[in-house]
């Protein structure tokens, strides 16, 4: 604004004036205004369909947000819906962190600018797989707290980081109130699974939760998120794989599901978790067919676990989670297509989903048709929730038949324009290229170091000392995964234990225990199936006089989830003891449990000398000599690479070691135990069959081997020429094995219904050839396609060469107006099976 330096007050103030109030008039055209009644969400007093997708923003990059969010929008979705991570951002107290992937205003304005809204799970309890559930683990050690109860201290501390990112959002304007993309906030998280062992404080802090969160004025409302006795106003909703018989609490707050679990995560030592498309999307269209009208898939995009982030314990690195964006953002196909699908026709219905008559008719046999009439238009739903047997009906004056566990939705209530258990997109396969700089693992150089041990093993120093065996949080205050406990004990030919046969019984909730004696290496253990285990080993070094014993605990991952599950310990519980046996077979025990045991938190070259690193002053100490030790404890390795070319996601593949953390250019991709493999029983020999109910133990897969050997690294932690790969090993691999790949689509798949449009893709580079192409009705699977007894008579496979070789993406109608009319068919739908080479 210009103005003359005559200008008097009187002016100026009026000019003002007029400022303010065009401001605010602005303000209010651009405010969003979010109700709630009985049906839907309510857009400024319109009822709305609104179709969601979690996208946690730490378990990805900055530069990866803008692709998976638009792929989200192109996908169907409405809004993106995350957690708040209370532990990444004040990981010590008072001490914030709001950058790079922490960065979650930088991540709600690329979901404002890709036009979609947002759900804010402020929690601050995430659980989510997440390391401790999302809380810092100062919070344990604060004196006089107890974890979500009616608790002051835990309370406050609560209360003070969700109006913190009350405040941080307010002040960018990014409340739908305020004109920003957030419609929904939510307050602490699935509380209600676990509340009851709370008892009557329990209850007290649910009530407190809900004024707390009433009092920050945000002006859109607050969920509760699997609270059947949420207090009012909040909006009670469901978390599941099938939502459709939820009924929330109050007759004038919708039908909300904020988790549909799209797969499940996978953890070390664990089989593969899948969940068919057509399940996910019976799962979705039973859920708007019984009144539904805003879903969440928990994931959209699951990505990854960098650095120390993973709970459970023992949850993997890779989060993928079997969503529709895959780890690295790219499409899993079928199920980013199949919903994609489901998403457009539930949103050409959207009004009369949310405003018409609903009328249920039961058919018999499991058959329900459920219809929706608002004015002159009729939409229809058909379900078959039989596990075996299609369904034939006779449906105003039509045929309909309906597949076993599938819906069929007619927006006319007379033309089916989907069903959940014919999927008409392609099924994707991806493939991992070599590093093109770098086609051999024995390419890469390597050197070496050892990680220093013997001030502990030897030396038995440490940084404080205590009569008793402590916690291991409460020590390391989850600084690292690493507690050393060491104590010595003096022993003699005249002690009662004494004898040619002594071993080490250690009671312990360590993950993972080492034990050493008298500087040599004893035995290493972690817990398997249960997270507290026995270990005895003898010890053929005990000697006459001071003996030095040294425990090193470890954490992967921190528990998430369950009632007082912030109680749970960790590292040595006790008791701690030496077993003598006799040669007459009687046995005598000495505990040490109350001995003084000094600590020391930490690795030196992890925790200390940081050196992975490259600003670490020790980055000259390693060796380069070709006598690298391989299959050794404790030691670390360092290499250079090329990042391979393109634009393709890169892993990393670690498949020859045994646990421990990489790290790319100083910066962690995570935590990897390749060496960990699955039972070898329980996986499905056959293809998942998706009718029946799912749960995680269904289409398990990968027995026998490694959950995961691949771990991404973001093109954005890569430079363009030289970049350093740092391996610190725990139990002894052999990195020659290890290398660089990237990802892409290798080819697809499709199995396509008649009177469908099927598109295929590359995904960003071209069609090169069509391996198989059948209309009519071909048999097998992809990779063996196989022509029917009935078929097209043009050519499929050259219609198909001509169509798309040579191109990104094409299209093709599956109809006999272009294969052709296929013969000897009789009543059978006709398919077009398609297998392409990209």
């Amino acid at each position: 604004m210009i103005y003359s330096s005559n200008m008097n007050n009187h002016t100026l103030f009026s000019v003002l004036i007029a400022i303010i109030t065009i401001l605010s008039v602005t303000h209010s055209t651009l405010a969003t205004e979010v109700s709630q009644d009985g049906r839907a969400i309510l857009i400024n007093g319109e009822r709305k369909i609104i179709l969601s997708g979690s996208i946690h923003y730490p378990r990805s990059t900055p530069e990866m947000w803008p692709d998976l969010i638009k792929k989200s929008k192109d996908g169907g979705l409405d809004a993106i819906e995350t957690y708040v991570f209370w532990n990444s951002h004040e990981p010590v107290r008072r001490q914030y962190d709001f950058t790079g992937r922490n960065n979650l205003i930088r991540f709600l304005k690329t979901v404002e600018d890709a036009g979609l809204y947002a759900i804010l799970r402020i929690g601050p309890y995430a659980c989510a797989e997440w390391n401790y559930g999302g809380f810092p683990v100062w919070l344990h050690n604060m004196p006089g707290i107890e974890l979500r109860t009616n608790n002051k201290v835990f309370m406050d501390e609560m209360q003070n980081f969700t109006t913190l990112i009350v405040d941080m959002v307010k002040k960018e304007n990014l409340f739908a109130s305020q004109g920003g993309p957030i419609i929904l906030a939510q307050i602490e998280n699935e509380y209600g699974n676990v509340m009851a062992p709370y008892g009557d404080a329990g209850k007290e802090y649910l009530n407190w939760c809900a004024k707390m969160a009433v009092a920050q004025n945000i002006g859109v409302p607050w969920l509760m998120c699997q609270q059947s006795d949420a207090p009012q106003p909040m909006i009670n909703t469901c978390n599941g794989w099938y939502c459709h018989d939820f009924t929330p609490n109050n007759p004038n707050v919708p039908k909300i599901w904020t988790e549909n679990w799209t797969g499940w995560f996978k953890a070390w030592g664990g089989k593969r978790p899948y969940r068919t498309s057509e399940d996910v999307a019976y799962a979705v269209a039973r859920f708007f067919q019984t009144g539904g009208t805003l879903q969440n898939y928990y994931m959209y995009h699951g990505g990854t676990n960098f650095g120390r982030t993973t709970g459970g314990p023992y949850i993997s690195t890779s989060y993928d989670y079997d969503a529709p964006l895959d780890e690295y953002g790219n499409l899993n196909q079928p199920k980013y297509g199949h919903l994609k699908q489901l998403h457009d026709v539930l949103h050409s219905m959207e009004k009369v989903l949310t405003y018409g008559d609903i009328l249920k008719t039961d058919m018999g046999n499991s058959v329900t048709v459920t219809s929706y009439k608002y004015n002159n238009i009729s939409s229809c739903f058909i379900n078959n929730d039989n596990t075996s047997v299609d369904a034939t009906i006779t449906f105003q004056g039509q045929n309909f038949t309906i597949p076993a566990w599938s819906v069929s939705i007619l927006p006319d209530c007379k033309n089916e324009a989907y069903n959940t258990a014919k999927v008409n997109t392609q099924t994707s396969m991806k493939s991992k290229i070599s590093n093109e700089a770098e086609q051999e693992p024995s390419s890469l150089s390597w050197s070496w170091r050892p990680e220093i041990i013997s001030s502990y093993v030897k030396g038995g120093i440490g940084e404080f000392s205590a009569d008793v065996l402590l916690e291991q949080k409460a020590v390391t205050n989850d600084t690292s995964d690493y507690l050393w406990y060491m104590t010595s004990v003096n022993l003699d030919d005249k002690d009662p234990i004494w004898s040619e046969d002594m071993s080490l019984q250690i009671n312990t909730s360590s993950h993972v225990l080492h034990a050493y004696v008298n500087g040599k290496e004893v035995a290493s253990q972690y817990a398997q199936g249960h997270y507290h285990f026995v270990f005895y080993q003898k010890v053929n070094h005990f000697r006459k006089g001071k003996n030095l014993i040294s425990l090193l605990s470890a954490t992967v991952g921190l528990q998430n989830y369950g009632p007082f599950f912030d109680k749970t310990p960790v590292g040595l519980t006790g008791p701690v003891k030496i077993v003598g046996k006799k040669s007459n077979n009687e046995v005598v025990t000495k505990d040490l449990s109350s001995e003084t045991w000094t600590y020391a938190t930490g690795l030196q070259g992890l925790d200390n000398k940081k050196l992975y690193s490259e600003d670490s002053a020790y980055a000259l100490t390693w060796r380069n000599d070709r006598d690298m030790p391989i299959n050794r404890k404790m030691i670390w390795y360092k290499t250079t690479f090329e990042p391979p070319l393109g634009t393709d996601p890169v892993v990393v593949d670690l498949s020859g070691m045994g646990k421990g953390e990489a790290f790319v250019n100083g910066m962690s991709i995570g935590r990897y135990w390749p060496s960990y493999l699955a039972g070898k029983d329980g996986c499905s020999l056959n293809a998942c069959n998706y009718r029946g109910r799912y749960d995680n133990n269904k289409c398990v897969s990968n027995c026998g081997k490694s959950i995961q050997t691949e771990y991404h690294v973001p093109r954005s932690f890569l430079r363009d020429d030289v970049n350093s790969l740092v391996l610190f090993e725990e139990f002894g691999g052999n990195p020659t094995q290890v290398n660089f790949k990237s990802v892409r689509t290798g080819g697809a798949c499709a199995n396509a219904y008649e009177g469908n449009t099927l598109k295929l893709s590359c995904e960003g580079r071209y069609i090169s050839a069509i391996n198989f192409a059948s209309f009519g009705n071909p048999t097998g699977v992809c990779g063996s396609f196989q022509k029917g007894l009935c078929q097209g008579p043009n050519d499929a496979k050259t219609i198909l060469t001509k169509t798309c070789v040579g191109k990104e993406t094409c299209s093709v109608d599956v109809s006999e107006e272009v294969f052709g009319a296929a013969s000897s068919c009789g009543d059978e739908i006709k398919r077009l099976a398609v297998e392409i080479v990209c």
